[in-house]
């Protein structure tokens, strides 16, 4: 009886949905709208295709539909699913506008392509190329490694990442650009790199089918004449805490084709004992905050706690924003093996190399 009254009350407080004879999906995801197309014809129901449109029906009772949503729910990750969007019984004489309204952008999306973020331009028109930091070894200071960061110049004004990205994922356009950085990095390290490692930032929530938006930077690697371990690809703060089941899913599709991952920014006030254990990174990099408190007590216990797990679970240790003689004293004594700072080195442009042209987003 209780089970029953929970029930009418969900049904009176919140809008569920009805039974369904037919669906609309619309997705500019190209590669997900044939994985659903896939489960969709194995619970038979009737599929129409167009570019970016599924129309499914059920010219049943509608229990195919049901059957579709339940196996569709554990085909698709979680970002795969935000990518889709989807009408229950749309009207027919509306098709050609509930895929335009199916497909359009989010109100924030609009404005900032609109120009209402007035900082969209540089993104569009801006000269994308890398900059690259050293990584040395405490042991001997040899480089060992380089961190490749997104840079732009747009009307000969310089643009950092971090406002690239930031404008990038207002606009909806996160995923392009995190493509085209991590094979900008890759591209403008090649011919140079020998046999350095290569650090690379990106946003595992931009992958959405591994297989598919990762090809392209897998061949990358292959025209720069990269061995695929020498790639390392770090992993942020909201990229690991956000989604972990989609992010462990990226991870591991990074491993299969042989790099290496990085955790970043670790110890920076979110980071936790668990997130090692469940990310497992090759890579432990000591955020730069956590860096220029040493010597504080506090500091100097995290760094040497976080060392110590990270070489339980087999990861090197890198210290980022190492800016002084006694800051890289400070962090060997406690554990770190690497180190990154402007006491090595500041990123800078290969030498020789120009700027390369890239376009991250298509021209209105």
């Amino acid at each position: 009886m209780a089970s029953t009254i929970g029930a009418a009350r969900r049904r009176e407080e919140w809008d569920l949905p009805e039974a369904a004879t037919r669906l609309l999906l619309a997705s500019e995801a190209e590669h997900v709208l044939p994985a659903v197309a896939e489960v969709a014809r194995a619970v038979g129901l009737s599929v129409f295709s167009a570019p970016g449109l599924l129309d499914l029906a059920d010219e049943r009772d509608g229990l195919r539909v049901e059957l579709f949503l339940d196996r569709i729910s554990r085909a698709l990750t979680g970002a795969e699913a935000e990518a889709v969007r989807v009408a229950t019984d749309p009207a027919n004489e509306y098709t050609a506008l509930s895929r335009g309204l199916l497909t359009a952008p989010t109100l924030a999306q609009e404005l900032a392509r609109r120009g209402v973020t007035a900082e969209v331009g540089v993104l569009a028109e801006a000269e994308l190329w890398s900059a690259y930091q050293p990584i040395v070894d405490l042991g001997d200071q040899s480089v060992v490694a380089h961190e490749a960061l997104l840079r732009a110049d747009s009307d000969g004004r310089p643009v950092d990442g971090g406002d690239l990205f930031f404008v990038a994922e207002s606009a909806g356009w996160l995923p392009r650009l995190d493509q085209v950085g991590r094979e900008c990095a890759i591209a403008g390290a090649a011919g140079w790199l020998g046999d350095a490692d290569l650090f690379v930032n990106t946003h595992p929530t931009s992958v959405l089918r591994p297989d598919a938006d990762l090809a392209s930077t897998a061949e990358a690697v292959e025209l720069a004449g990269l061995r695929p371990r020498q790639l390392v690809l770090e992993v942020g703060e909201r990229a690991a805490v956000t989604d972990r089941g989609h992010l462990l899913a990226v991870l591991e599709s990074y491993r299969a084709r042989g790099w290496r991952v990085a955790l970043d920014e670790v110890a920076a006030g979110w980071s936790s004992a668990s997130l090692l254990d469940v990310v497992r990174p090759d890579v432990v990099k000591l955020g730069r905050a956590l860096v220029s408190a040493l010597p504080d007590d506090g500091a100097r216990a995290v760094v040497r706690s976080v060392a110590a797990h990270a070489h339980r679970l087999g990861a090197v240790v890198v210290a980022e924003g190492v800016e002084t003689e006694q800051a890289a004293e400070e962090v060997t004594a406690l554990g770190a093996d690497l180190a990154q700072g402007w006491l090595f080195g500041r990123p800078e442009a290969p030498a020789g190399t120009r700027p390369a042209e890239v376009s991250p987003v298509p021209t209105p």
